[in-house]
């Protein structure tokens, strides 16, 4: 705590002079309101990420980063990985069969995931890549976040918004691109008023790509539809209709590795005390079955109803059905066999029919309390998910590294798939929760909240071999809760301060085993600080931000008998952000971003008693940077944009024996303003950069990253 302490009091320090420099010659009293000070074009926006309080990024005592519309089209981001992967501090890795894989904060994977402000439970059962044109902005908050989105999210919280409509405005745009490695991409979006009080508002994205790696043509679909009625000037209601799907043929699991004496063309990329090397001879080989298949398909109806009760209080109902099925059919596990100098290879079949329902109703209140400010909002949550999965895991034949004949995807039988699994897991949930914001002075806001998670599973497995059936459940209740301050030290800069308690469970409740759904749900705690602030006339926007996160009763074996799993362990991260945008000039403009952690287990041990304590979590880089650069000279319709990514080392196991070095990639782009739309040529990974950014399902498995390519595209507005 000592550490953070004097982080945060050198950021502040450093920060907050430049800040003054231009916020003291401003009016205090312009555009002042009781609460916060909003002046400024920055922080204004209210996010759904941070809570139905309806405050603004300003107003919340944590860091919030937002990704929206124009800056992907900017950067030029196709998915949502890359967009992921664009956010300050955020790392987001390819594993297609746990799409839903981000390391932030120094933890992986404990996140949530919402969609338009709805999580289901396990949310990233559900998560996809999807083509990030489907997205009006996707907000990300970091720390717990319990108290906003339910147990689960320890490191933080991802929404992905959708477009929706807009009344009293027509607009649309087309997309379409072609690139490298037959690549191609088709998107539109129209929103249209209908009258004064509705409009309705459709986009739709098309994709297929060829892939990088030997084999691995993918295609994805995206088709959203939404209705928004104000009949009035208390009743507003949206109405939306979601869809997408996504469609690989023998994905790309991972490039395994190899001892160095048997590579071909060694690389440095990975290291460690295995005496492992990644084989630059196996950059585009793909080691799956020439008939696997990775593909899914999901439907998200929803229902938003707001109606204003008074000038103070206002009632908000969500309703929300969601069915997705999702099918693994692949070799994705593959690992050296020294004896015979070939990749032996795992299969998988997995297949996901899976049905959430969700009803949320609360009321808001903005008004006053003994002279002040106050915003209030009390509700609850019900829901209900029902889960099949069939899960097959068994051998394939072995494959020549350099040449490999990978063959079909065996038969669904016991001799070819040790486990075999039909399992069906229901997870009854309830939550109660209460927010508030209370300006203790003009300048001075409190904010806390709480929320009571109740949720309940039942499992039930069927071995398929032997027919024998294991059935559990168990209840849980976990409460969260949060305290922050925010303090406009001047009229556009703010520093905060807040406490938070989050839940999550010691692995996803679909997927908790028999002896694991025993086991109580796992508790953190964070203390963070921060500034954000305007200066230079508003051209320069600056966050920072320290924390402290520490995670308590994580499955670890027992000191005295590693055989057995107990909950002792426990995992802490502490860490810096930083974050500039700064208008140089009307015609250049620049985004840095930084951020430099120290993550490690305090309390851990693995099977066969090996101690992992003072090891870092695996896939947690604990450095990252990012330089994004835009210039749009007035005397010509062209705009450049520049972007530099660093992405620093990371371990792929808790053991820390193998270590994956560091990257940096550049990418950038030229468009033209034409009379005909706005025509772009971008390049990625220009210097053809070697790297891996992620991490497979055994410590002996990367993904590497794209090559160089390029990209052609048209954007047509209307």
């Amino acid at each position: 705590m000592k550490s953070l302490l004097l982080a945060t009091s050198a950021l502040v320090g450093a920060v907050l002079p430049v800040i003054a420099r231009a916020d003291v010659v401003l009016d205090a009293d312009q555009n002042k309101v009781e609460g916060v000070v909003v002046t400024g074009r920055q922080f204004n926006l209210q996010t759904q990420i941070a809570g139905r309080l309806g405050l603004s990024e300003r107003e919340t005592p944590a860091a919030i980063e937002v990704l929206t519309q124009q800056d992907i089209q900017t950067q030029g981001l196709r998915n949502a990985i890359e967009a992921l992967n664009a956010a300050p501090g955020v790392v987001s890795g390819n594993l297609p069969g746990s799409v839903g894989s981000v390391s932030m904060r120094g933890f992986q994977r404990a996140v949530n995931y919402l969609y338009d402000g709805v999580r289901m439970p396990n949310s990233d059962a559900g998560v996809r890549n999807w083509d990030a044109w489907a997205f009006e902005r996707i907000e990300v908050i970091k720390g717990p976040a319990s108290v906003t989105s339910g147990e689960g999210a320890l490191a933080g919280a991802i929404n992905f918004v959708p477009r929706r409509p807009v009344l009293g405005q027509r607009s649309g745009e087309a997309f379409a691109s072609a690139g490298s490695r037959d690549s191609y991409r088709l998107a539109a979006d129209l929103n249209a008023p209908i009258g004064d009080k509705a409009a309705v508002r459709g986009d739709v994205a098309w994709s297929r790509s060829g892939g990088w790696i030997d084999d691995t043509d993918s295609r994805t679909f995206a088709a959203n539809l939404a209705v928004t009625l104000a009949p009035t000037d208390h009743l507003s209601v949206t109405l939306s209709a979601d869809y997408y799907e996504d469609r690989f043929s023998t994905a790309y699991y991972g490039t395994p590795m190899a001892p160095a004496a048997a590579a071909r063309d060694p690389s440095d990329i990975v290291s460690g005390s295995a005496g492992l090397v990644l084989d630059k001879a196996l950059r585009r080989k793909n080691y799956d079955t020439t008939d696997g298949l990775m593909d899914s398909q999901s439907v998200w109806l929803r229902a938003r109803a707001a109606y204003k009760l008074s000038d103070a209080w206002t009632l908000v109902s969500d309703t929300s059905w969601y069915d997705a099925d999702r099918l693994w059919r692949d070799s994705d596990d593959y690992s050296f066999n020294s004896a015979s100098g070939r990749f032996d290879r795992a299969t998988t079949k997995i297949s996901h029919d899976h049905q959430f329902w969700s009803q949320r109703l609360h009321a808001a209140y903005d008004g006053q309390l003994a002279g002040r400010r106050n915003r209030f909002t009390v509700g609850a949550e019900l829901g209900g998910t029902d889960f099949f999965t069939v899960r097959r895991f068994g051998t394939t034949t072995s494959v020549d590294p350099y040449a490999p004949v990978r063959g079909l995807f065996p038969a669904d039988t016991p001799a070819n798939f040790s486990t075999r699994q039909n399992v069906w897991a229901d997870v009854d949930s309830k939550a109660l929760f209460v927010e508030d914001a209370y300006n203790l002075t003009p300048d001075l806001l409190l904010v806390g909240g709480a929320r009571l998670d109740k949720f309940s599973l039942d499992r039930k497995i069927l071995n398929a071999t032997t027919g024998a059936v294991t059935r559990y459940g168990q209840d849980y209740s976990p409460v969260s809760w949060r305290l922050g301050a925010v303090y406009s030290v001047l009229p556009k800069t703010q520093v905060y301060g807040q406490y938070t308690r989050a839940a999550t469970p010691v692995s996803g409740v679909l997927f908790l085993s028999a002896t694991n759904a025993t086991f109580k749900v796992s508790m953190g705690d964070s203390y963070e600080i921060g500034i954000k602030g305007l200066t230079f006339d508003d051209r320069l926007q600056i966050t920072a931000s320290a924390y402290h996160i520490r995670q308590d009763d994580i499955l670890t074996r027992s000191p005295t008998n590693p055989a057995v799993t107990v909950q002792g362990g426990s995992q802490t991260s502490k860490g810096v952000e930083v974050s500039a945008e700064w208008a140089v000039s009307d015609e250049l403009k620049a985004k840095l971003s930084a951020t430099v952690l120290d993550a490690e287990f305090d309390t851990l041990i693995e099977a066969g008693g090996a101690n992992r304590a003072g090891n870092r979590p695996a896939n947690v880089p604990e450095k990252l940077a990012d330089l994004l650069v835009t210039y749009a000279p007035r005397a010509l319709p062209l705009t450049f944009t520049g972007a530099v990514r660093y992405s620093g080392d990371f371990f792929t196991s808790n053991a820390n024996t193998v270590k994956v070095d560091a990257h940096t990639l550049l990418d950038a782009s030229v468009s033209w303003a034409a009379p005909f739309g706005t025509l772009s040529l971008r390049g990625r990974n220009l210097t053809n950069k070697l790297y891996a950014d992620w991490s497979g399902y055994s410590s002996y498995l990367v993904f590497l990253g794209e090559p160089r390519s390029v990209e052609l595209s048209l954007l047509r507005k209307f």
